[in-house]
């Protein structure tokens, strides 16, 4: 068990979480503002290790869900203050239970923080892990749905004052559309909190210790800044990855569609990437990226872009901007059948089999250490 209680430590935890945040992720200004409110406030953010969790009872999963695009904005008059806490009573009263502690969805540098807020706000513990290990588009990207527990029960909340409870879906496509299309109606994003779960599911489902390496991920990147060290290379030395294009952002095209950021990044290459071309499709997230059309990093991989300062969201790339792309290994569970299944090219339309970052680089050849 740790407690995160200076502001340096809330910035570096922000950072790495952006990072691992593959481009979405959440906004980290919302998510940054959150933690200091927790601090500010006199709370405490404690983050325990499953292991370390000695009671019995329900732990859950609360986050954000809807689109990332820069233009996204609440379209109604805002009815509900504060939407978390709305979630987390609706939620106590379909489970009858109160909650043991608080699982992040996911990582990101506006939607772990959710998690964290209200176990702090709550006096309760925030456990060392996520349900991804990487941000991703789709409520279905859950480790949940690969080893067999229920999302269900489920509440959605929007600030315009739409209350749903979710007690089943059919599958797993109209959940997603259910809660996606409540944070349509509102314009941006709805609260979730849903995957009420034993600590023995946790155990199976969790992918163990992103927070810490959150925090691990932004305070190297600080130093490395501090230094006038190479952010990329930084990045990828920690999580054992490859610095696999370094260019300038040459076309950057994006819509909303459907509550998702569905884009196209080009980034010209310099340097060693001289001539080469570097593309990532992006849904809220970067899924899969080709230089010179051939594919580099296919899901669940983690592709993640960094400028001088450090990670760039999605809704902050700018034509015309130097970028290094860093790629990594997602988090081994999302390699199984079900993983793939779920998180994998074809399940986002691309005519692929599968291949591991780590094998694709092999034959790519351009790339830097860290």
């Amino acid at each position: 068990m740790y407690t995160l209680s200076s502001d340096k430590d809330l910035e570096d935890f922000i950072i790495g979480a952006t990072i691992l945040g593959t481009g979405g992720g959440g906004d980290p200004s919302d998510g940054l503002k959150m933690l200091r409110e927790i601090i500010n406030s006199g709370k405490t953010i404690k983050v325990v290790g499953i292991d370390e969790v000695t009671e019995q009872g329900v732990f859950a999963v609360p986050y954000y869900v809807g689109t990332v695009a820069p233009n996204a904005v609440v379209k109604k008059p805002i009815k509900i203050r504060d939407p978390i806490y709305t979630a987390y009573d609706e939620f106590v009263k379909v489970i009858g239970s109160d909650v043991t502690g608080f699982i992040a969805t996911e990582m990101g540098g506006g939607n772990t923080p959710v998690a964290m807020y209200i176990a702090s706000m709550l006096g309760k513990p925030v456990i060392d892990g996520d349900m991804i290990g990487r941000a991703a588009p789709e409520l279905l990207q859950s480790t949940a749905n690969i080893v067999g527990i229920p999302l269900s029960p489920a509440v959605v909340v929007s600030e315009t004052g739409n209350i749903v409870i979710i007690k089943e879906y059919g599958d797993l496509d109209d959940y997603e559309a259910i809660a996606r299309y409540i944070s349509v109606l509102a314009g941006k994003h709805a609260v979730v909190i849903d995957t009420p779960m034993t600590k023995q599911q946790v155990e199976r489902a969790v992918v163990r210790g992103t927070i810490s390496l959150a925090l691990k991920l932004g305070k190297a990147v600080r130093e490395a800044l501090g230094r006038k060290g190479d952010v990329a290379l930084t990045v990828a030395k920690v999580l054992n990855g490859w610095v696999i294009f370094r260019g300038i952002i040459d076309r950057y095209e994006w819509r909303n569609e459907g509550g998702f950021l569905i884009g196209d990044l080009l980034v010209r290459g310099v340097s060693r990437w001289s001539g080469m071309v570097f593309r990532s499709w992006i849904k809220n997230e970067h899924i899969i990226a080709f230089v010179n059309d051939k594919p580099t990093v296919m899901p669940p991989d983690l592709i993640m872009v960094l400028g001088h300062e450090g990670p760039v969201t999605n809704d902050k790339l700018r034509v015309g901007d130097e970028v290094a792309i860093v790629a990594a290994a997602a988090p081994s569970i999302w390699r199984s059948d079900r993983g793939l299944e779920l998180f994998g090219p074809r399940h986002f339309g691309f005519n692929y089999d599968y291949i591991p970052v780590e094998e694709l680089v092999k034959s790519y050849g351009v790339i830097e250490h860290g």
